[in-house]
């Protein structure tokens, strides 16, 4: 592919991402994708197949945005524990707060779309929430191994706890957009943290 056309696939990316994070994938038509990016239909079908394509491309868009928010300097905190405080704060503060997406949390927003209407779409939202689980189930069970954190504590229920509270803290905010949900979120798993020591 040219640059010319790596710039035009970036650009139907970014452009269909803030469109799907706020009209939503079913309320979407392929016009307007179209009208967004500024592109004929022959300048979108250049680079994707269906509608549905695009949103898998924008998906994973979405992921490494997300990513780049929510880890940035992740690696460099040597306790597991302040590593997963971290990641919340950074998920709260630089993820939610920082409004990435037009229409707030697109995790959250497309799998309650998706859930029902489209099963290997939202399956493939579901396993990005359970991937997040997985690694704070890591973070928790290295935490653990130093002696962090008390020993028998169900830290598969831990990890899923604190995405759902995530989940939960972002659908709140995107209804009222009210920073103080944010900062109420993140002193609680804070304080939910410290009793795990």
């Amino acid at each position: 592919m040219t640059r010319k056309g790596e710039r035009t696939r970036e650009k139907i990316i970014d452009k269909a991402l803030q469109v799907f994070s706020v009209k939503g994938y079913f309320n979407t038509s392929v016009a307007d994708l179209l009208e967004a990016a500024g592109l004929t239909k022959g300048g979108l079908y250049g680079h994707f197949r269906s509608k549905e394509e695009v949103w898998y491309a924008v998906y994973g868009e979405a992921v490494a945005r997300w990513k780049a928010a929510v880890f940035a300097g992740a690696r460099d905190i040597a306790d597991p524990l302040a590593r997963v405080e971290a990641t919340i704060a950074r998920v709260l503060r630089d993820y939610l707060a920082a409004d990435l997406f037009a229409g707030g949390c697109f995790f959250v927003n497309m799998l309650v779309e998706l859930t029902g209407q489209s099963g290997p779409m939202s399956r493939h939202v579901r396993r990005g929430f359970v991937g997040f689980s997985k690694l704070l189930q890591r973070w928790l069970q290295d935490a653990q191994g130093r002696g962090i954190i008390r020993e028998g504590l169900p830290l598969r229920e831990v990890a899923d706890f604190i995405v759902i509270t995530l989940n939960g803290a972002a659908t709140f905010y995107m209804s009222t957009r009210e920073p103080a949900v944010l900062e109420e979120t993140l002193h609680q798993l804070r304080f939910y943290l410290r009793q795990l020591t």
